[in-house]
């Protein structure tokens, strides 16, 4: 079974973001970068169905500046084989640039499966791993809290997260599959991985490369910081929190 799954590149959600005098984004100087959390869940749910599959390769995917390379090291650290770094300035890309880079890359390397986080956590677009889908033709299943493999790998079993519940889809592969927060818990890369990591395949791509159009579909005009937070206030009776929270908080 070969696996395709991304390892973006994100912003520490435990750090301090400062937007730019411009607001033209946001200060990266001091400001910590990771592998975005729904990727990790994704590398290490690769990693489990190659096992489950009785082997297989996993190739892991960023698309950024030459920094990302250390997201997919760390994937590989974990245990994908081999990696991609498309190399690309991201404030000049969006949801549908990064989605037909996929598709080029899957074209290239012809995977079983498509895995990616069901959304980074700096811009919440969720929507990368539903166009990719669209442009293969292929079956998704987002979401997933469960994945198993079905006919003898030929297809998956996923249980996803909706509202009141749980809903179970059957895909046939090739797929895309994206990853929930409850599906894994991603395992730490050990020093003999880290060790091995820095002497697997990584390969820089461009996007001219790939034969992909990098014309902006959405542009970003401006970012505001959200509004700063009332303080409190303390009520005296149960009658005087009613009608605030009635006619101030709007609540009731």
């Amino acid at each position: 079974m070969k696996i395709l799954v991304t390892a973006k590149r994100v912003t520490d959600p435990y750090s301090k973001i400062v937007l730019k005098p411009d607001r033209s984004g946001i200060q990266t100087d001091n400001v910590e970068f990771k592998m975005n959390p729904f990727c990790e869940i994704a590398v290490e749910e690769a990693l489990r169905l190659v096992d489950a599959a009785g082997g297989g390769e996993i190739i892991v995917v960023a698309v950024g500046d030459e920094e990302a390379t250390k997201e997919v090291r760390t994937a590989l650290a974990m245990g994908a084989d081999r990696g991609y770094l498309i190399e690309a300035d991201e404030s000049k890309l969006d949801s549908d640039i990064v989605a037909r880079l996929l598709v080029a890359l899957v074209a290239k390397e012809s995977p079983d499966l498509v895995m990616l986080g069901k959304q980074a956590i700096d811009g919440d677009n969720n929507q990368v791993a539903q166009l990719t889908a669209e442009y293969l033709g292929w079956p998704q299943a987002t979401f997933a809290y469960k994945v198993e493999l079905t006919d003898g790998g030929k297809g998956a079993k996923v249980q996803r997260e909706v509202d009141g519940g749980v809903e179970t889809v059957q895909v046939s592969l090739p797929a895309v599959v994206t990853t929930d927060l409850r599906l894994n818990e991603p395992r730490y890369a050990s020093l003999p991985g880290i060790m091995k990591a820095k002497k697997k395949p990584l390969e820089t791509l461009t996007p001219a490369d790939l034969g992909v159009d990098t014309a902006l579909k959405v542009e970003t005009v401006g970012f505001e910081p959200p509004p700063s937070r009332a303080a409190g206030v303390k009520v005296k009776t149960v009658d005087e929190l009613i009608e605030k929270l009635a006619t101030e908080a709007k609540a009731i």
